[in-house]
């Protein structure tokens, strides 16, 4: 589907519901739309299954990974323990809370001015027009679900929270419209890392970046 039409369909409905958007954004909306990254989602990490490559009990000191790690450890996105719950909280809400916005609203939204055709073209009211903003604003949000994932014993902090895009329904009208990662954050973990060298097998951790996904945007299907 091409990515200008999918924002022209949503223009189309208002016209076609008896309201006028200003021309000129639906004309330059795909400067404007947001273009998830490539390199998102996130690709999950292939093991090698040998239990060689494991720590052993005695390299699972919590004392001394917590000393290396220092300040990197975020107690929000990790944790030692199987956390009690698995989802953080944002999954288990019902899709009216999930759907609701957050944070500023988008500025091409907030421009928006809308024709009410009942005869002869008049503006809506402001308290109209706030509300149709507020409509198209939550169809378009896109939340960012977290869970929990046990990443194995070669990873410490081996319980590390995820983002995930909401798309249990399309977030565009007409449909057709998804939300995909858009942004993604790092944060420095433990890896136990095994190579072999002169004298057998040498094991150690390694400090290494760990990706999550923070933002999501609702765009056209690839």
């Amino acid at each position: 589907m091409d990515n200008t039409f999918c924002f022209l369909a949503m223009c189309l409905l208002f016209i076609t519901l008896g309201f006028r958007i200003d021309e000129g954004l639906c004309q330059h909306y795909y400067l404007l739309r947001p273009i998830p990254s490539d390199t998102l989602p996130i690709v999950d990490l292939r093991e090698d299954p040998d239990p060689v490559l494991d720590p052993r009990e005695r390299d699972l000191n919590e004392t001394e990974l917590r000393s290396v790690l220092g300040s990197h450890f975020d107690s929000q996105f990790m944790s030692i323990n199987p956390p009690d719950e698995k989802y953080a909280g944002s999954d288990e809400g019902n899709e009216s809370e999930l759907r609701r916005p957050s944070g500023t609203m988008p500025k091409e939204i907030k421009a928006m001015e809308f024709e009410i055709q009942h005869g002869k073209k008049q503006k809506p009211s402001r308290k109209l027009r706030r509300r149709l903003q507020l409509w198209l604003w939550s169809y378009g949000f896109c939340p960012v679900l977290y869970a929990w994932n046990d990443l194995g014993n070669r990873f410490w902090p081996r319980h590390v929270k995820i983002g995930t895009c909401y798309n249990k329904r399309s977030c565009s009208v007409p449909e057709g419209m998804v939300c995909k990662p858009a942004k993604s954050a790092h944060f420095t973990i433990l890896r136990w890392r095994c190579q072999q060298r002169r004298g057998g097998l040498k094991c150690t951790w390694i400090p290494v970046h760990y990706p999550i996904i923070t933002e999501c945007k609702c765009s056209c299907p690839n």
